[in-house]
């Protein structure tokens, strides 16, 4: 019985996926977001593994957030602004994420874990109930007003990271795969 349990296990986690791999929609505002959203979540997660782990404490200024804590306040919203939905926030997740997960892989890992939990929750909204009414940080909404919000932020943060990249002399990956592919320019005489 011990070895067939995590046969089970295992067989329960593919039909989960393909379940909710199933049910993406092929269209329409959800289909969109969730196009977008892969796009973000690569350059996000292809910035934070460019980035050398001793940079992840690295703060252009006092008080102003680290390169990990960006990240984690990336994840930790892609937890909580969902809850406003009715998303349940998984067990674990809190505030504090941003102050005390700092180091390089758990932090990719912890961001890899809050796409994967922003687009279950995206998937499993219907079309009818993105238009439900909702109030959150005080401004009357809808359900697609707050996931709008959500690919706002995410890029917000997607900007703030690539800057502090380049003030590290870190080229974004998909800026190094372009440059690689340009052919070479002939030396000015």
């Amino acid at each position: 019985m011990k070895r067939i349990a995590p046969i089970l296990v295992l067989a329960a986690l593919v039909l989960c996926a393909s379940a909710a791999v199933a049910q993406a929609p092929a269209k329409g505002f959800r289909a969109e977001f969730l196009a977008q959203q892969t796009g973000v979540e690569k350059e996000l997660l292809g910035l934070a593994e460019a980035t050398p782990a001793e940079k992840f404490a690295w703060r252009p200024a006092e008080g102003v957030r680290s390169v990990s804590e960006v990240y984690m306040h990336i994840a930790g919203t892609n937890y909580m602004l969902p809850g406003f939905a009715g998303v349940k926030v998984p067990e674990g997740i809190s505030r504090d994420m941003e102050k005390t997960v700092t180091e390089k892989a758990a932090v990719i890992e912890a961001l890899k874990k809050s796409f994967a939990h922003l687009r279950a929750a995206v998937t499993a909204t219907s079309d009818a109930d993105l238009d439900k009414p909702l109030r959150f940080f005080g401004m009357d909404s809808t359900v697609r007003g707050l996931y709008l919000v959500v690919a706002n932020h995410e890029h917000e943060h997607l900007g703030q990271s690539i800057a502090y990249a380049r003030m590290n002399g870190i080229v974004p990956p998909w800026t190094a795969a372009r440059q690689a592919k340009a052919p070479e320019k002939p030396a000015m005489k």
